[in-house]
Parts: C-alpha cells; sequence; structure tokens
C-alpha cells in the first residue's frame, strides 16, 4: 500500500524549536506516522504540552529544554535522544527567525547573528547527529524560508541567511550521500506566533491572503506534513531537494512599507 511508504514506524527523530508553531505540528506529524521524538526549545511548559500529544499517539516523548543557541547544546541533544531510543533516524532543523530591518540599520553584527541562528545551529545538531543517522540511514530536514529566494525589502539578514540554509542543504547533502538524506522545507507565510500581529490585524491578514495565489495563509500542519514526506521512505530518493511550501508566492506577501533612501 502507498501509504505504508508514509509511516515511520520505530523510528526516532529530534526536532528543534518544537514548543509551537512548525516545530510541535511537526513532533506531533511524526509520531501519529509511529517515530518516538525528542523535542527541544527553550519553554518546558510549552515542550510538556507537545509531549503529552506525542504520548497520545502511543509513541515516546523525550523533553530537553535548552536554548540551542549556546554551542555545545545540540551535540548532547543528538546523544540524549540516541541514548533514550536506541537510534536516531531524522533530525527536523526548526530553529531559525531574525527580525526585519530596514538596510541601513542592518549591521554586520545582525548579519552574524542571522547566519548562526539559522545556518549554524542546524549544521552544529546535524554534525552531531551523523554518526547516530549513518547506522541505519537517516535523513535531516532544514526549515527554511520562501524569503530566501525572493526579494522584499526588510530581509536582507534573515533572507540571506535562509538562502544560505537551502544551499547548505545541497552542499550538505552532497557530503552525506548515499546514507543520509538531506532536504529542506522552504516556507511561506505560516499562522504561528512570528505572525500574531498579522492574525490579529484584519487589514495586514487580508493583504498577505491577496498577495498569495492560494489566497490564505499557511498552517503549521501544511508543513508537518511536508517534513513527513521527506523523511519518510515516501521521499527515499530525494536529497538536496528544497519543497517550497508557500502558497505560489513569487515575492514576499507582506509589505513593511519601508520607503526609499
Amino acid at each position: 500500500m502507498i501509504l505504508d511508504r508514509f509511516r515511520v514506524t520505530g523510528h526516532a527523530a529530534i526536532v528543534t524549536g518544537a514548543g509551537r508553531g512548525i516545530g510541535a505540528a511537526t513532533a506531533i506529524a511524526l509520531a501519529q506516522a509511529g517515530a518516538d521524538v525528542a523535542i527541544s526549545a527553550r519553554t518546558e511548559e510549552q515542550l510538556r504540552a507537545v509531549a503529552a500529544q506525542i504520548e497520545e499517539t502511543g509513541r515516546r516523548a523525550l523533553i530537553v529544554p535548552a536554548d540551542l543557541s549556546v554551542p555545545g547544546a545540540m551535540e548532547g541533544l543528538a546523544e540524549q535522544a540516541a541514548d533514550a531510543f536506541g537510534r536516531l533516524d531524522a533530525i527536523v532543523n526548526n530553529v531559525g527567525g531574525a527580525m526585519p530591518r530596514a538596510f541601513l540599520d542592518t549591521t554586520r553584527k545582525h548579519l552574524e547573528n542571522a547566519f548562526q541562528f539559522n545556518v549554524g545551529i542546524a549544521h552544529e545538531l546535524t554534525r552531531a547527529a551523523v554518526p547516530h543517522l549513518l547506522k541505519n540511514g537517516g535523513s535531516v530536514v532544514n526549515i527554511s524560508s520562501a524569503v530566501g529566494r525572493t526579494a522584499g525589502r526588510g530581509y536582507l539578514a534573515y533572507g540571506s541567511a535562509k538562502a544560505a540554509l537551502t544551499h547548505y542543504t545541497r552542499l550538505a547533502a552532497r557530503d552525506l550521500a548515499p546514507k543520509v538524506r538531506v532536504n529542506a522545507v522552504a516556507v511561506g507565510a505560516v499562522a504561528t506566533s512570528a505572525l500574531d500581529i498579522v492574525m490579529t490585524d484584519e487589514n495586514l491578514r487580508t493583504q498577505m491572503e491577496r498577495a498569495t495565489p492560494l489566497k490564505r495563509i499557511g498552517e503549521p500542519e501544511d508543513v508537518a506534513a511536508s517534513v513527513l514526506y521527506l523523511v519518510s521512505p515516501a521521499g527515499r530518493y530525494l536529497t538536496g531537494k528544497v519543497l517550497e511550501v508557500d502558497g505560489g508566492i513569487d515575492q514576499p506577501n507582506l509589505d513593511l512599507g519601508l520607503p526609499d533612501l
């Protein structure tokens, strides 16, 4: 049955940024498809709520509250997950972000922080996990952004970092083939806490919906389904690829209103 290819029964995964939004939805989706899941984020209370939903599926959850921007934290996360579950099959790098800024307000430090937060952390966890992933064959999925390939004012640091993460995905896929697959999901506007200001402002929400070919803002489960496809046997012939889960946009669908210089 083709649907069996979307099962990951008995596998073990790590999802970062898993306290809410895309990370939480992804962790729950992987559990529903049969995986045990290690979840990490800064806020333990949020992780406990996600863990309860994972355990309702009959799978195990490992809660690892951590500030993953601290050097060395990722290595400990990979070891904890492998020890708890006896194996490690999938990594979902969902830590990232950067605040919009005008060009002249974007300093070198802002760029460095964006690259570290969006690319450096993903590399650190992937590197730590590879020895475990090699044992059974494994999969890495990086959560990138549509802003990594589209151009809009105010997104210089964030878009540049996500573009780097996208190409990191292609390069890492070549380095780690054939045993470990590395893919990415380039996400458009999704109804998470990062979009609270949009979701609570009817004018902003309408603007974004009108600028999106599918005329709606995405849901975290839209991304979670794509991640499941990539890590499951259904996606076993994909590596170095980027799924664009963005409602069909070819430019950012939120105009920040920054004036000409």
